[in-house]
Formats: structure tokens, C-alpha cells, sequence
């Protein structure tokens, strides 16, 4: 009997009722995320847990049994970190998907792992109050998944990544001990700060089964505008621009030629189809702060090199328009295999990173279209290639290489927000250096000494 048939008969008498798939065809389903050329393990068995209790008693037996564990969300990630270890035990927490408690008056929210972004979202502005980490995903990635990576998003050039909205956490370690880090007061000094460690980590310290969110009054409607450049610089002179002139919009995405014309082709905005790049820029400032804040924004871009300026005149043309971003990936995979990138940089070097790109995709003949959070420094380099494309594989990691050596030379990151995972893995030494990964490495082996929460992520 191998480890894991002694661990699914030990699970079996703990918990008769808990969901095991075992047959290969249900295992083959959670192989993989949603990274795009990336070989994968088959789970040996994917467990479903619907408690913190049945989390603790799988983690000990699969440290009993020496059983490696791959904590699982949604699926939605774009580094490998929920995919697939041949013979693994992977555990979706997809069927804890309850709102515990929403509190207004301590403005947090009590979830479990489960619940979809999305779904939190709504249920607290029916209280209104506002959640703000906000994924491009967000209609289908979770919480669980959005904590294990330090999801960024539209929002974060305001209200920054998913980390600076947890106040506490309830975590599974790895043989089986729950503990709870932080609560719900605002400040806490007692200790180190374990919440933000376990946030980001891809559960390779632990299992995240409860969390404490903050909350913000609901703010306003959006004051919603598009921008539109003769060029791909102009647009991140523009950036750069709104950035010197201390405005802080809610959000301020971009997209590059190839992206605008995926969008349009999909879902007939009426984008501009000539111009190079795009700016979405939005305000939720309060009353009329906000268009003024959009004026001041449409000065500056102007000034920029900005051609036209598109506002919207109402909530529901600010949401089409909003739309255009969101459905960027989906409209670019309509037309091949897309492998997302992942960079940042300062944000006064964005037009350098956008020029980096450009010059890379184009010396290997790789189409690549460019989107992201240009408002703080977070550009998404997309590398479309032919569904049936023999060097795609190849060229991905070449073309991907080359961005990441230019993120790092011009003082930035390998990853702004999907995580190393197992796609980045090699350049994590790279980026951070030596000494800091023989440091978390240290944590890593406080934490789960036997090495068996999603083992080659991240280290």
C-alpha cells in the first residue's frame, strides 16, 4: 500500500462522507491552472473539505503518510501554483464557500476560502460597504485562491493588493494544527507579522480555511473616461505624467494596439481601431471631486500626446467601457494560445518597460499584446501564438526571459501580482538574491519541516 491509498483509507474512516475523486478523468480536471504552456502532474487524489476540521485532520495524515498536499482555489492562476504534482494529494477549498459574518460595525467581513470575489462584492455593498481588491477575474477566481497569491488588480493604483485588506486569518499548518493570526482590531503589534507572511505564500506554509477582510464605505459611482494614443510611448509618457501630477485615480489600465483590436473584434465596443494604445482611467472620488479629478487626468494626457478622449455619460457606459479591460485576455485567447506574463516596474519606468517589450516580442517574430495595471507599474505582456504552433513552447521562455531580464534591469519585479509559483520559480534567487531565499527557505522549513504543503512552488 502506497502512502496515499493509507492516506484515502485514513480519510475514509475519519470522514466517510468527505468528497475523494479518485478516477483518473476527475483527477485530470485539476492538473492544471490556467498557465498556458506548462507541463503538470495528475493529482493522485483531489479531496473536497466543506470544514476547517476536515483541512486538519487531511494535512496530519498526509504528514503521517508523507504525502505532498497541493492547496487549490478556483484555478484561476496564472503561475502554476495550484497545478497538478503526479501522485499529490490536492485540496480544493472551492466547497467552502460561505460568508460568515459581515460586520459594519468594525467594517470587516468574516469568509471562508471558497467564496468568489465576486459574490463578496455584492453581498457586502447590499450593507454598503466595499470590498476593493478587484482582479481582472474577479467573477470567477476566490478568495482563498486572491490570499495565497496577494491578488492585485484594477483597483490596487488606490487601494493597493489583496495583503492590505486582511486583518486576520485562520490557517491549517502542515501537520494538521489551526491557529488564528490578527482578529478584527485595526492595530496589533503583538508578535510577528504572520498574517502578511501566510498572504502570498501559494500554500507553501499553510492552508488559509477562514479570513477577516477590511471593509470601506461603498463609495459613489465611477466617473469613467478612455484615452486614446498615436503611440505606445505617448501612452506611458502619460502614466508617468498623471503620476507627477500627484493624481491617484481608482483605476488606470492600459491596452496596446493588439489588445484593442481583440476587444473589438469580440465584443464591438467602438474602440478606437487606429490608435496604438489606450488608457482607461477612472474616479470614485466623492460627488464632484470626481469629475474634476478626470479633468485634471484629460489635462495632463492631452499634454501627453493623448488624440481623443472618450467619457462615459452613465453608470451603464462606464461599465461597457470598463468591459473593454476586463475582457482583454478572454478576447486575446479567442484567437490563440495565450501565455499572460507578469511584470512591474517603478512607475515612472513604465514607458521603458513598454518599449523593452515591444523590442523583444518583435526581435523573435512573437506576437505579443500588452495590457495591465499601468498605474502602478503592473504590465501584463501577453505571447499569442497559433493553437497548433510547434516552437510556442519554446519561444515562450525565451521571449518571457529576455522581459523579465528587462523588468529586473530597470528596478523592478518577475511577478507584481500572480506569484512565483512554479512558472517563475528559477528567477526568484535572481530577483531577491541568495541570502533572502536561505531566509525563506528557513520559514518554510519551520513550517512544514517534512516539505509536503505544494512542494517546487515558489523555492
Amino acid at each position: 500500500m502506497t502512502g496515499l491509498d493509507a492516506l484515502l483509507a485514513d480519510v475514509g474512516r475519519a470522514f466517510p462522507a468527505l468528497r475523494l475523486l479518485t478516477d483518473p478523468t476527475d483527477r485530470e480536471g485539476y492538473r492544471h491552472d490556467e498557465t498556458a504552456y506548462m507541463e503538470a502532474g495528475l493529482p493522485g487524489a483531489v479531496a473536497l473539505p466543506g470544514s476547517t476540521e476536515e483541512v486538519s485532520t487531511l494535512l496530519r495524515l498526509a504528514s503521517t503518510h508523507r504525502v505532498a498536499v497541493v492547496p487549490r482555489g478556483a484555478g484561476t492562476g496564472l503561475s502554476g501554483g495550484a497545478a497538478g504534482i503526479e501522485g499529490a494529494l490536492t485540496i480544493v477549498l472551492t466547497r467552502m464557500n460561505r460568508i460568515l459574518e459581515i460586520d459594519p460595525d468594525n467594517l470587516c467581513v468574516v469568509t471562508q476560502p471558497g467564496v468568489i470575489n465576486a459574490e463578496l462584492k455584492d453581498a457586502v455593498a447590499r450593507h454598503g460597504l466595499f470590498y476593493p481588491p478587484d482582479p481582472a477575474s474577479y467573477e470567477s477566481c476566490s478568495i482563498g485562491g486572491n490570499l495565497g497569491t496577494n491578488a492585485g488588480g484594477l483597483c490596487c493604483v488606490k487601494y493597493g493588493q489583496t495583503r492590505d485588506w486582511v486583518l486576520g486569518l485562520e490557517v491549517v499548518l502542515a501537520d494538521g494544527t489551526v491557529i488564528r493570526t490578527g482578529g478584527r482590531t485595526v492595530k496589533d503589534t503583538a508578535g510577528y507579522s504572520l498574517t502578511h507572511l501566510f498572504v502570498g505564500s501559494q500554500g507553501t506554509l499553510g492552508v488559509i480555511t477562514e479570513a477577516t477582510l477590511r471593509l470601506r464605505p461603498l463609495p459613489g459611482p465611477r466617473a469613467t473616461m478612455l484615452a486614446f494614443f498615436g503611440s505606445l510611448a505617448a501612452a506611458g509618457h502619460a502614466v508617468a505624467a498623471l503620476t507627477r501630477a500627484g493624481l491617484v485615480p481608482v483605476t488606470l489600465e492600459l491596452l496596446d494596439h493588439e489588445t484593442i483590436l481583440a476587444v473589438d473584434d469580440a465584443h464591438q465596443l467602438g474602440l478606437d481601431r487606429a490608435a496604438a494604445a489606450m488608457l482607461l482611467v477612472e474616479s470614485d472620488a466623492p460627488g464632484t471631486a470626481a469629475a474634476a479629478e478626470l479633468d485634471a487626468a484629460e489635462a495632463a494626457i492631452l499634454a501627453a500626446g493623448g488624440t481623443s478622449i472618450v467619457r462615459a455619460q452613465d453608470a451603464q457606459e462606464a461599465d461597457w467601457l470598463r468591459q473593454a479591460r476586463r475582457l482583454a485576455l478572454r478576447a486575446l485567447e479567442r484567437q490563440g494560445t495565450v501565455r499572460m506574463e507578469d511584470v512591474g516596474v517603478p512607475r515612472a519606468r513604465v514607458p521603458d518597460l513598454l518599449a523593452a517589450i515591444e523590442r523583444i516580442a518583435a526581435a523573435h517574430g512573437v506576437r505579443c499584446a500588452t495590457f495591465g495595471h499601468a498605474g502602478d507599474g503592473n504590465l501584463h505582456p501577453n505571447l499569442v501564438f497559433d493553437r497548433d504552433d510547434p516552437d510556442a513552447a519554446r519561444l515562450t521562455h525565451v521571449v518571457r526571459d529576455e522581459i523579465f531580464r528587462a523588468a529586473l534591469d530597470l528596478g523592478g519585479t518577475v511577478t507584481a501580482e500572480h506569484g512565483i509559483g512554479a512558472a517563475r520559480r528559477e528567477w526568484l534567487p535572481i530577483q531577491k538574491g541568495e541570502g533572502a531565499v536561505a531566509a525563506m527557505r528557513a520559514i518554510k522549513g519551520a513550517l512544514d519541516p517534512l516539505g509536503i504543503l505544494n512542494p517546487g512552488r515558489v523555492l
